[in-house]
């Protein structure tokens, strides 16, 4: 099953519980035959939106169809839809509407509706991916990493601050002093351990390939040896990196055989102004 094709069959199953309570991230990732972090992953970068968020928004959706459509109780309404209160469904309600359960009924306001997702593919090509692909012997990095939860999208707006934070208190320049050369730039590097699969984890290291003996407050991983391939990055951070991402997973795997295999993935980030139109970087992505 292809990774578009899985995402799709993951909305169609999340369609048909959308009124069962115990639908889970984990039941829906079981559906596409991949952990809870690649099916977390890929649905964002497809779809621009956690998988909670969709579910949510889904939800919500229908309960204000439900509200003008039925003379069904506001209480049993937030159960349906998974509010464990009907306070709590008010406060969700009137995030994503604008107005409040009681005031929707009586037609007070504009609603706010998110239609059942469609993945489609566009093939586009008057903007061809430049990409090569290497085989590379296990190399060792050093930096510092945190944890991010993909399943609420921690991830997204953790990782930018993670950076932010590294060039304030000096790491980055520490790391760029230590490289060794093997790959000549500061890294970001997505692993993942077997135990952080199901749980929708992934480690986020800021790092530097290097040999030897790990200094002081640094933290060391061995990325395996891997077939790599190689996306040529051009723009402005962070968005040039986003939507290269975006690309790859959409554009690139479905009308290619390649798969990623699943072990650590690679940010390559140059000495180039990251602000600049033409700044090169690079994305890694282990395949077989």
């Amino acid at each position: 099953m292809g990774w578009v094709e899985a995402i799709q069959k993951s909305i169609d199953y999340i369609e048909e519980n959308l009124v069962d309570n115990s639908l889970s991230i984990e039941k829906i990732a079981k559906v596409t035959n991949s952990s809870v972090y690649h099916f977390q992953r890929t649905f964002f970068l497809l779809t621009n939106m956690t998988v909670s968020d969709y579910i949510r928004k889904r939800r919500l959706t229908l309960a204000a169809e439900e509200l003008l459509t039925s003379n069904h109780k506001i209480i049993d309404l937030s159960y349906k839809y998974g509010y464990e209160t009907p306070e709590a469904f008010t406060k969700a309600f009137r995030k994503q509407h604008g107005v409040t359960p009681t005031d929707a009924r009586k037609q007070k306001g504009h609603l706010q509706s998110y239609n059942r997702l469609v993945i489609q593919i566009h093939v586009k090509g008057a903007e061809p991916m430049q990409y090569k692909i290497v085989e590379k012997d296990a190399f060792q990095v050093v930096g510092v990493k945190r944890t991010y939860n993909c399943k609420t999208g921690e991830n997204t707006f953790g990782i930018p601050q993670f950076w932010d934070d590294v060039h304030k208190d000096g790491t980055n320049d520490l790391l760029i002093k230590l490289g060794n050369g093997q790959i000549p730039d500061i890294l970001g590097v997505c692993t993942v351990e077997e135990h952080q699969k199901d749980e929708g984890l992934m480690d986020y290291w800021i790092a530097v390939t290097y040999n030897g003996e790990v200094p002081d407050g640094l933290l060391s991983y061995t990325v395996p040896a891997s077939k790599w391939v190689i996306f040529e990055v051009h723009g402005p951070m962070p968005h040039a990196m986003q939507d290269a991402w975006k690309k790859i997973y959409s554009e690139w795997f479905p009308s290619n055989t390649y798969r990623p295999t699943g072990t650590a993935e690679l940010e390559v980030y140059t000495d180039d102004d990251p602000t600049a139109p033409d700044c090169y970087s690079e994305i890694w992505i282990p395949i077989k």
